[in-house]
């Protein structure tokens, strides 16, 4: 699943990616698409345990891979 938060203003790319993160299993993956680096969703994706990756894109957004893991 691909979440594209380009264009939204703080919170909600935040917000919608939260409200997603909320409903995977272990093992599952999401991606996102932001127009900025998340800072506050890396402190909260550590904070639960979650791994992520950022790659930026050409058009200067940042694409973050998030994996669920089990506790």
């Amino acid at each position: 699943m691909i979440i594209d938060n380009r264009g939204l203003e703080p919170p909600q790319p935040m917000m919608r990616t939260l409200k997603a993160l909320d409903k995977m299993k272990n093992g599952e993956s999401l991606a996102i698409i932001n127009d900025r680096r998340p800072m506050f969703l890396y402190e909260e994706l550590n904070e639960r345990g979650y791994l992520h990756e950022t790659e930026p894109q050409e058009d200067g957004s940042f694409k973050i891979s998030i994996t669920k893991i089990g506790d």
